[in-house]
C-alpha cells in the first residue's frame, strides 16, 4: 500500500454540473482548469466566481480540489500569472497543478503556502528527479504515463514518504510522451501544449507520391489500416491492488471534456473497486459488474498502458471512433409514493428496460411498465429534450440517480 495511505479516487471536472457528479459518486478530490494556462481550453472551465463555488462545495463535502495551470506559458502570458494564483488561493484551493519550472517558481512566490502538485506533462521518470522536485517544493509529482508498475516501485522506495505519488489509471491515451505533442500545431497550428490539440493522432493517413498527383494510397502499419497513431483507451480497473502495492496514492481518472454521465460511471467505478481493495487488501477479488460498469461509458478499446512493460497491444488500427454502447435516459430528481420522478435526457418508450446507477451501488433494472409526464397523463414515450416524467417503481434511489438503457 501507498506510504501515505491517502489512495486517493480523483476526478475530471469541466464544469459545475461534472462537479456535482464526481462528488456525489465517490470522488476524494476533483481536479479542474481555470480561464487561463489549462491544457483543456474547449472545456468550459471556471473563472474566479465558479470556482469559487466549486471550491465552497467541495470543501463542504471533506473533498479536495485541485486547479490546473499545466501549459506552456509564452513571454505575454506570465504578467496574467499573478492574479491567476492569487485568485486560485482567495477562492480556497488546495493545490495547484503546474508543468513549467518558471510557473512553479512564481506559485512559491505569489502563493507560497499553496500545495504544488507537479504536472504528468514534465515528465518525471526516476526517482532524482522526483526528489529535485520534492526539494523544489512540490507536495505531489503525477508521474509519466510511460513507466511501468516495477519502476514507479523503485521511485517510491527511494523518495520521501511526506512526497506524494499520483498517476493515471483511467481515460484517453496519448500518442505523445506524457502528452508533450507537436503534431496538431504542426498541422493545424492549434497547439496541444496550451490546451488546444485538435487530436491528429485519431486520423486516418494516407500517402502520395510526387509524380502521382491527387493519387493517395493508405498508409499500413499493418493489415488492419490506418490508423497508426491512435491510442486504445487506457483501463486499470482490474488493477487497483497492484497499483496501490507500487505505493501510488492519488488515482486519477482522464477527462475534464468527458460528459457528465462518464464522470458519474466511471468514479463511482473506481470508488466502490477502492473500497473493497480497503476492506482486504491481501485478498482483493473485484466483482465482475464492478469491471463491468467502465464498459458503459463512451469509450475506445481499453489496454493497461506501460504499466506491464511496452504497451504491445495499445495501438487502435481500425478507427478512431468510440464505443456506445449505452444511452442516459433520465436523471432522478426524487422518489416519492411509489414513483420516480426524473427529467429526460434522451428518448426511451413504455416498455423498455431501463437500468438505475445509484452511488457506491449495483445497478438496477427496472421496467418503465407505466410513463407519466409532468401532468401525470400516460405517455407511450418520453421524447421531449429534459421533460420532467415519472414511472412506477416500489423502490427508492437517491437524487441525481443515472436511468441509462442499453442500444
Amino acid at each position: 500500500m501507498s506510504d501515505s495511505g491517502l489512495l486517493e479516487i480523483l476526478s475530471p471536472v469541466g464544469d459545475m454540473e461534472r462537479l456535482y457528479a464526481a462528488l456525489d459518486f465517490g470522488a476524494d478530490a476533483v481536479y479542474l482548469g481555470g480561464k487561463m494556462f489549462g491544457m483543456r481550453a474547449a472545456s468550459a472551465n471556471f473563472d474566479f466566481e465558479t470556482l469559487k463555488k466549486a471550491a465552497d462545495e467541495v470543501h463542504s463535502r471533506g473533498k479536495r480540489i485541485y486547479l490546473t495551470c499545466n501549459t506552456l506559458p509564452h513571454n505575454y502570458e506570465i504578467a496574467h500569472f499573478e492574479r491567476f494564483a492569487r485568485e486560485a488561493a482567495e477562492a480556497g484551493v488546495d493545490a495547484l497543478i503546474a508543468n513549467d519550472i518558471g510557473v512553479f517558481s512564481l506559485i512559491k512566490k505569489y502563493t507560497p503556502d499553496m500545495e504544488v502538485h507537479v504536472s504528468t506533462q514534465a515528465g518525471i521518470v526516476n526517482y532524482v528527479t522526483a526528489n529535485e522536485f520534492y526539494n523544489m517544493g512540490a507536495k505531489r509529482v503525477v508521474l509519466a504515463r510511460e513507466l511501468s508498475l516495477e519502476e514507479i516501485a523503485e521511485i517510491r522506495a527511494k523518495t520521501p514518504k511526506a512526497l506524494e505519488i499520483e498517476v493515471f489509471v483511467h481515460g484517453a491515451m496519448c500518442v505523445s510522451f506524457s502528452g508533450r505533442c507537436l503534431l496538431s500545431q504542426y498541422l493545424i497550428n492549434r497547439d496541444a501544449n496550451r490546451g488546444e490539440c485538435a487530436q491528429p493522432c485519431r486520423w486516418g493517413y494516407h500517402l502520395m507520391e510526387e509524380k502521382r498527383p491527387n493519387e493517395f494510397y493508405p498508409v499500413f502499419e499493418d493489415e488492419k489500416g490506418t490508423y497508426i497513431l491512435n491510442a486504445k483507451d487506457l483501463c486499470m480497473i482490474d488493477h487497483i491492488d497492484k497499483l496501490a502495492q507500487a505505493g501510488v496514492d492519488s488515482f486519477k481518472i482522464e477527462g475534464r471534456a468527458k460528459s457528465s454521465y462518464y464522470v458519474s460511471v466511471v468514479t463511482n467505478a473506481y470508488r466502490m473497486a477502492m473500497d473493497i481493495y480497503k476492506q482486504n487488501p491481501a485478498n482483493f477479488s473485484l466483482p465482475q459488474w464492478i469491471h463491468d460498469e467502465v464498459f458503459k461509458v463512451s469509450h475506445r478499446a481499453y489496454c493497461t498502458g506501460f504499466f506491464f512493460g511496452h504497451p504491445k497491444d495499445c495501438q487502435y488500427y481500425e478507427n478512431s471512433g468510440y464505443i456506445r454502447d449505452y444511452d442516459v435516459v433520465a436523471v432522478i430528481e426524487e422518489c416519492r409514493n411509489g414513483r420516480i420522478y426524473a427529467q429526460q435526457r434522451n428518448k426511451f418508450n413504455k416498455g423498455d428496460v431501463l437500468e438505475i446507477l445509484s452511488p457506491g451501488c449495483k445497478p438496477t433494472e427496472i421496467k418503465a411498465e407505466t410513463v407519466y409526464n409532468e401532468y401525470d397523463e400516460e405517455v407511450e414515450t418520453a421524447n421531449h429534450a429534459m421533460m420532467k416524467l415519472s414511472i412506477p417503481c416500489s423502490m427508492d434511489f437517491p437524487k441525481n440517480s443515472i436511468i441509462r438503457m442499453k442500444k
